[in-house]
């Protein structure tokens, strides 16, 4: 079965955000659980704490099938060693507010090198940087997103993905969120059933199936590979609508959050019926 939802807003309190998934025909959502823009937050209250997990009872939401993300401002394989300190002690703090809610995964990128280091140096730093807040905190789920590959952002190739998972001690601590506009500028083909079946053979080889666990859904403004970061509507884009029906019947995505960060949120509640009437 698939769990569908939207990038929620939590605005005047993270208790709010099982409700806006709730209005929208939501099974399942994500959500920032604290300001992103922000390094530091006030720390969650116990009422918030307890509202938030009888809202999610009320939307009828399962805690694995919400996908919290993390600030956009921490970068894990930041090349200075005092920004990348500042990152992981609010990557920490994020991880430590997701367990509090009761939840079991935390969403991030992987991180940038700002064309100051290698790839490689960063993409080991980024290891490095997970293992310490995978000994420092429990429960929570490492979820790496793969990216566009725009700027210095790493992550955009399936083998950079493995290459962080290689260096994880705990690998019961990781996972992986595949966005598909992000997959589809980075070169991934998903529009015909021969592109699909390809690239996803090539992600079970380098990564495996073992570690999805969670997507986000989205179709692409620019071009297959063109490495830039833009969403688009399902089905008004350069991917185009036979992908998600791929998706949509998949079982390899079943009892997974299926995340849509598409631009008109107006319509969110239209592209989920939209998607759940690919099935078949």
């Amino acid at each position: 079965m698939k769990y569908i939802g939207a990038h929620v807003s939590a605005s005047g309190g993270v208790y709010n955000a099982p409700l806006n998934a709730l209005k929208i025909g939501a099974k399942a959502f994500a959500l920032f659980t604290k300001n992103q823009r922000r390094w530091v937050s006030k720390p969650l209250e116990q009422k918030s704490i307890e509202k938030f997990k009888e809202n999610l009872q009320l939307a009828n939401i399962k805690p694995k099938h919400v996908l919290p993300h993390d600030s956009y401002l921490i970068n894990l394989g930041h090349p200075d060693e005092e920004k990348r300190e500042k990152s992981l002690s609010a990557f920490i703090d994020e991880i430590k507010r997701c367990d509090l809610l009761g939840l079991n995964k935390l969403n991030f990128h992987p991180g940038s090198h700002l064309k100051e280091i290698s790839e490689e140096e960063c993409l080991a730093l980024i290891a490095i940087s997970m293992n310490k807040a995978i000994k420092e905190t429990k429960n929570i789920s490492l979820v790496i997103e793969n990216t566009a590959g725009q700027g210095s952002n790493l992550g955009y190739k399936f083998e950079h993905l493995a290459y962080i998972i290689s260096k994880i001690e705990d690998k019961s601590r990781v996972g992986v969120c595949i966005d598909t506009c992000h997959m589809f500028t980075a070169g991934y083909d998903l529009r015909s059933h021969e592109a699909y079946s390809k690239t996803w053979d090539d992600f079970d080889k380098i990564v495996g199936f073992e570690y999805l666990q969670g997507m986000h859904i989205n179709d692409s403004k620019p071009d297959l590979g063109s490495r830039v970061d833009r969403h688009d509507s399902i089905g008004k884009g350069k991917i185009g609508l036979n992908a998600f029906k791929f998706i949509m019947n998949d079982k390899r995505m079943d009892d997974i959050p299926l995340i849509l960060e598409t631009i008109d949120e107006s319509i969110w509640p239209e592209e989920i019926k939209l998607l759940y009437s690919l099935e078949k």
